[in-house]
């Protein structure tokens, strides 16, 4: 081309969560069962979505209205339900005019970092959600800039690093939190929402709170939404319907703006926000229309309470299967349907293996593992390989730990041991392998 085509933010675009399924689908082909661990979908894993949610569904689809356009910012009666629904946490009030729908959150978070200038940063949580970390590092032609969660303390963010990464670069000009967590499955403490405010405060900053598990927390483990820690500080809160109720499908998801005349250019770029919605018209209606009926049924209480109880359940499944192994630092969820697991410094290397009965299946394995540097990705391969189960390495979600996640989706809990033995199996046969050795033996 005369031109060159591409940004080079484009680079930031690799997404592992998905690339593996290649690989996974490769092994099908060889007659491999695939035990699923890589990717957030209840849908994937078999949850049922209730027959009285359904049947909202059938009426709103029988209503000709629900096949046209909405308004830009998203249905009206649906904006001033989500509104009042934050208002009634006490905190920050906004009216129906400071939320804006989008076509699901990954829709919302390309928009959140798109308009920002290319020198403007926010900063994140690492392990990192590959969307969010991905993105912002697009828009900036930069590595992602992250704050690390700290795996010796329940995943808890460590503030030191935080607050001396704001303090020393003038470029970062927001926060972004994710809570509950992806993917380690944390919950923010109330006091320690309360101090990323503070920091936000005293840098002149706004802050992001991902919050679309917000309706997944367990274990009677408590949180505070955005709103109601935020004081008078600029924010944005990112939420949406497709991991409660589930429907990934509706790709339906929206921002609610905190404070927004706080600082006239938290005010613009909020409003640059809702421009880029009016270009695209406005996101889809029905999963609107869909959201306030649903969430007033008189079964979504109970049914989100029964749904955070079976999360429940498969973490202690989880736990019972990895929390005592030598090798891992592990940490029971408490939020959201994800675990992320830590090898110890020293437990993997580029020498441990998995034994591969199929030699087709072996080739394959080998092939992926000569590619890569990153020990636990090859980890991550060889079980693929020698167990048939997809989980997505840590090395991907912009951390300098070794582990892997895995989510607790499962809903057979026959499948779910079986899963998570075979796991425990795998970490135990590649931390206690070594190719070397392997190799002294063939020649003896």
């Amino acid at each position: 081309m005369r031109q060159v085509l591409l940004h080079e933010g484009s680079r930031q675009l690799d997404y592992e969560i998905r690339d593996i399924v290649k690989k996974a689908e490769a092994l099908q082909e060889h007659g491999t069962k695939i035990y699923w661990e890589n990717i957030g979908d209840p849908i994937l894993k078999h949850a049922v979505v209730p027959a009285w949610i359904k049947e909202i569904m059938t009426e709103l689809v029988n209503d000709n209205s629900t096949y046209g356009y909405c308004h830009s910012k998203g249905e009206l009666a649906t904006r001033k339900y989500v509104a009042q629904e934050n208002n009634d946490k006490g905190g920050v009030q906004i009216t129906a005019d400071d939320v804006l729908f989008f076509n699901g959150l990954g829709d919302a978070i390309g928009k959140l970092y798109q308009f920002l200038n290319p020198y403007s940063r926010v900063i994140g949580p690492s392990p990192a959600y590959s969307t969010h970390s991905a993105l912002e590092a697009a828009h900036s032609n930069k590595e992602p800039l992250t704050y690390n969660l700290d795996p010796e303390n329940y995943w808890y963010p460590d503030l030191d690093d935080l607050r001396l990464k704001v303090k020393y670069n003038p470029n970062i000009v927001g926060i972004l939190i994710i809570n509950p967590d992806n993917p380690t499955g944390m919950v923010y403490p109330v006091e320690i929402l309360e101090q990323i405010v503070d920091i936000a405060r005293e840098f002149n900053l706004f802050l992001i709170s991902d919050e679309i598990y917000t309706n997944i927390i367990y274990n009677g483990v408590e949180t505070k939404a955005l709103s109601q820690v935020l004081g008078e500080v600029p924010g944005i809160a990112m939420k949406g319907i497709s991991k409660d109720t589930p429907w990934p499908g509706s790709r339906c998801g929206w921002m609610e703006f905190y404070n927004r005349k706080a600082d006239p250019e938290f005010d613009n770029y909020c409003a640059t926000l809702e421009n880029a919605k009016m270009v695209e018209v406005c996101s889809t209606t029905l999963p609107q229309r869909a959201l306030p009926i649903i969430h007033e049924h008189p079964k979504f209480q109970e049914y989100l309470k029964e749904r955070r109880k079976e999360i429940e359940e498969r973490s202690t499944i989880i736990s019972q299967h990895l929390e005592n192994i030598p090798y891992i630092t592990f940490n029971k969820t408490n939020g959201a349907f994800y675990n992320t697991i830590v090898f110890k410094d020293g437990a993997i290397n580029n020498k441990q293996y998995l034994e591969i009965e199929n030699p087709e299946v072996k080739e394959l394995a080998e092939e992926w593992v000569e590619k890569i540097g990153e020990p636990d990705k090859r980890f991550v391969y060889y079980l693929l390989a020698a167990k048939g189960v997809c989980v997505v390495p840590l090395s991907s979600f912009q951390s300098e730990l070794r582990g892997f996640r895995i989510t607790l989706l499962e809903e057979n809990k026959e499948v779910l041991h079986q899963t998570f033995s075979k796991i425990a199996e795998a970490i135990n046969e590649f931390c206690t392998s070594d190719v070397d050795e392997k190799a002294e033996v063939a020649v003896s």
